[in-house]
């Protein structure tokens, strides 16, 4: 769902208590380190330790004297260049003088230079700040990521997570990259038999190898771009570019069996560009989206497409809401008429937030598919349950989901043989996502994804099962 809703950045929503908690440390911490000090008209050179020195650099800047500020600090830099605390002056005085190309700089070595975690956490916030000054919206939620890596208390993460989250809907920039690698029991959604058996039909085959469920792994990676160009309180605009590219390895016995078979020949990859608008009405949104692209399998481009659809959703209250999407999808084949087709599809959906904070949705999805190839003539449905635990079960965070599907093909051929009465499909999925919160680095943490199903059918070419066991990584923020 776009939320067209903006927010105005307020500079101490980033790192309200950074000056503060920076001056306490320049003050406080001190190192085995000598500066010089020559005092006007007098011959003689006065000693001051490195802490003496950061002493009077803190109140510098907290009389407002920066200019006096970035003197000592490169004063103790000559002294050693490696030395965080003078970094972070620097960046502060620097940051008050309006400079934040200089401060975001400073802070860059005051982070590379720093031993302690929470002094980097310290550093790469401040960085952010700058960048934010900057309007470098993206460059600064980079530098909360890399924060991220050195928090260590909940309280600390917490704070990035929400200024990353300020921070995403200041930015018109945003980018959405999933990764998964998953082991397989039917790559290629093969038959489970080796003979072919069409109800109704006294004639039995023998499928190919290729035909059949090979096992396999399975890597995806799907990036979405997107930039905001309007938006204000009640409407968004974006432009948006999807990829996603699959791509298979065929397990030793699944090459014994299929030895024609290529893992290219399996690999899918599509591109897609889009507009998307959505307003914010009494109630709920209104939305839209047109799109175009390509689609390939097995490296050879199959069709280009064109889809329109249109979205409402009513908020309910408390988290909960309920919506109606319809999408018309226009596809010719990049030659010839093999995959000319028109899809219509309609969808319900609901979220419901229980009592305890988890969450359960609900979507139900009717497709009619008119094609040039047979075969490809299709009305299907299908309806999803989801349940999200809100509260994690020790360091994971778990959501669970039943999938079943319908397909009828009314015209379906199976080679020379007239499927009687058309061919049905008949599937149940369940999956279990897990999401490893403990485990993160720079605000991704691991998932693992188990997914078991079966797919009957009136033809057993299409009697499928599948177990799976999927790696991937999401962001918590």
């Amino acid at each position: 769902m776009v939320s067209p809703v903006t927010t105005r950045f307020a500079p101490d929503l980033i790192l309200g208590a950074v000056r503060k908690g920076l001056l306490a440390l320049i003050c406080a911490l001190a190192l085995p380190l000598a500066a010089q000090a020559e005092s006007p008209g007098s011959s003689d050179d006065i000693q001051l330790s490195a802490e003496e020195v950061r002493h009077l650099a803190a109140g510098a800047l907290r009389a407002g004297d920066n200019a006096t500020a970035i003197r000592i600090a490169r004063g103790l830099l000559k002294a050693d260049p490696e030395d965080p605390i003078a970094y972070f002056i620097l960046s502060m005085a620097h940051a008050a003088l309006g400079e934040t190309t200089l401060s975001r700089k400073a802070a860059r070595y005051a982070f590379q230079y720093a031993d302690d975690p929470g002094d980097r956490v310290r550093a790469g916030q401040l960085a952010a700040k700058s960048a934010v000054a900057e309007e470098r919206y993206s460059l600064a939620q980079l530098w909360l990521r890399r924060s991220a890596i050195h928090a260590v208390s909940d309280a600390e993460k917490a704070a990035i997570a929400q200024d990353y989250q300020a921070l995403r809907r200041l930015n018109p920039w945003s980018m959405r990259l999933n990764l998964a690698l998953r082991p397989s029991s039917n790559v290629n959604n093969g038959s489970e038999d080796a003979l072919q058996i069409i109800d109704g039909v006294p004639v039995t085959g023998i499928l190919s190898g290729s035909a059949q469920a090979l096992s396999g792994l399975i890597a995806t990676a799907d990036l979405s771009l997107r930039y905001r160009f309007q938006a204000n309180q009640t409407s968004a605009t974006y432009a948006g570019l999807r990829l996603y590219t699959k791509h298979i390895a065929l397990s030793s016995s699944a090459k014994a069996k299929a030895p024609g078979l290529r893992n290219s020949d399996l690999s899918q990859q599509f591109l897609e560009t889009s507009v998307d608008h959505a307003r914010k009405l009494r109630g709920g949104i209104l939305g839209g989206t047109l799109a175009t692209g390509q689609s390939w399998y097995g490296n050879n481009p199959t069709y280009r497409f064109v889809r329109a659809s249109a979205r409402r959703v009513w908020e309910l209250g408390t988290g909960s809401w309920i919506g109606v999407s319809g999408t018309v999808e226009d596809r010719n084949s990049v030659t010839g008429q093999r995959y000319d087709a028109t899809a219509q599809s309609l969808t319900v959906f609901t979220g419901l937030e229980m009592g305890n904070g988890d969450q359960l949705t609900m979507t139900l999805g009717l497709r009619d598919t008119d094609a040039w190839f047979i075969n490809d003539r299709s009305q299907a449905a299908s309806l999803r349950a989801a349940y999200a635990f809100d509260q994690p079960m020790g360091p994971v965070k778990m959501d669970v989901a039943l999938t079943l599907g319908y397909a009828d093909y009314p015209d379906y051929r199976s080679g020379f043989i007239v499927v009687p009465g058309g061919r049905q499909d008949r599937s149940v999925y369940a999956d279990v996502n897990l999401m490893f919160d403990d485990w993160d680095y720079a605000g991704f943490s691991p998932s693992l994804r188990i997914r078991a199903g079966r797919t009957s059918s009136n033809d057993s070419r299409f009697k499928t099962r599948e177990f799976s066991v999927g790696l991937g990584i999401e962001s918590k923020f």
